[in-house]
């Protein structure tokens, strides 16, 4: 971005043009030059590359003049700083890991890596939002604090992997839980958790329903998300003799789910293959939406040196030429 600060002073470039030009006019129609003795003469002397060049003496001159007044306006570069202020939505993700999640009914994907995906598509189109994750399966952890640094966000969301053997199980409560927690303490207008699981609560010391109402207490709306299609599913397992299938069957708890959502004023979806999830996502984003407060800075830093520099070089190469080569004998 560019301004400037004193642009009065560009009132003055027509007239360093018309000097210009008065002075190339001058210099076209002549004043004493050094006679030479004979016409003759005078034709049989080769043509220097010097009298090409001593036109534009003056257009040197009004150069000089012109690039001297665009300094003197004061020409200013601004770097333009754009702060977004918000305290709008934050939103957590509590993501289930568990084992049951490998099933292969969202195809050619499981379910766990549809989910991160369809979560990622969320997270860049609410860049103004703080977002963070929590995963569970036996256990609950954080994997990313409320952040609005998205690429450390997709970075960690990445990463997920399913719980270890020795962790798996649905701790939905422990989930619940330690996602009401990272907002506790949020000064957002709206707070906001989005559970997405495949099961029923069977591990962790606090249960769905008490968790519940840790975020009913604290304002907080939960969207809970039952993925998977009823009936059989494709769960690949490792043996001994390399990787095998079973048939699993999906034990999902649509009314504990349905009764967490509306208990805190949210809603409960059913995802049974990846469009509809994206869906819901899309759904939640358009559900949740806040005003944003920017607030735009421009620093600008002084650039008249850029000008004045090149003015000067001009000027002095033209006394000098001036003064030796293109010196007129009075």
């Amino acid at each position: 971005m560019l301004r400037f600060a004193s642009p009065w002073a560009l009132a003055l470039l027509p007239a360093a043009i018309a000097a210009a030009a008065f002075m190339a006019r001058r210099r076209r129609r002549g004043d004493a030059r050094l006679l030479l003795p004979s016409g003759a003469l005078r034709g049989r002397l080769a043509a220097s590359g010097w009298i090409r060049i001593e036109p534009l003496v003056p257009w040197t001159r009004g150069c000089v003049l012109v690039l001297v007044i665009v300094a003197l306006a004061r020409p200013q570069a601004g770097a333009r700083e754009e702060r977004v202020s918000t305290l709008g939505v934050d939103i957590v993700v509590a993501l289930d890991i568990s084992g049951s999640m490998r099933a292969e009914d969202f195809d050619p994907l499981n379910r766990l890596e549809v989910a991160k995906r369809t979560l990622l598509e969320f997270a860049d189109g609410r860049p103004a939002d703080r977002i963070g994750l929590v995963i569970f399966g036996a256990i609950s952890t954080t994997r990313c604090p409320l952040t609005l640094d998205h690429a450390m966000l997709r970075s960690l969301v990445e990463e997920v992997d399913f719980a270890p053997q020795e962790e798996d199980g649905t701790a939905l409560g422990m989930g619940l839980a330690t996602a009401v927690g990272r907002l506790r303490l949020s000064p957002a207008r709206s707070k906001v958790i989005v559970l997405l699981t495949d099961g029923r609560n069977n591990r962790g010391q606090i249960g769905p329903e008490t968790a519940g109402r840790m975020a009913e207490a604290l304002g907080i709306r939960v969207y809970t998300i039952g993925v998977g299609r009823d009936g059989e599913s494709r769960v690949p397992v490792d043996t001994p003799f390399g990787k095998r299938y079973i048939l699993q069957r999906l034990d999902l708890d649509e009314p504990l789910l349905r009764s967490l959502a509306s208990t805190s004023g949210g809603r409960y979806f059913r995802a049974t293959d990846a469009a509809a999830l994206r869906e819901i996502f899309r759904t939640i984003d358009s559900m949740e939406k806040t005003e944003v407060e920017s607030r735009v800075r421009v620093l600008y830093t002084e650039r008249f040196l850029v000008l004045l520099v090149p003015a000067a070089g001009l000027f002095l190469l033209e006394r000098l030429l001036v003064a030796t080569r293109l010196r007129r004998i009075p």
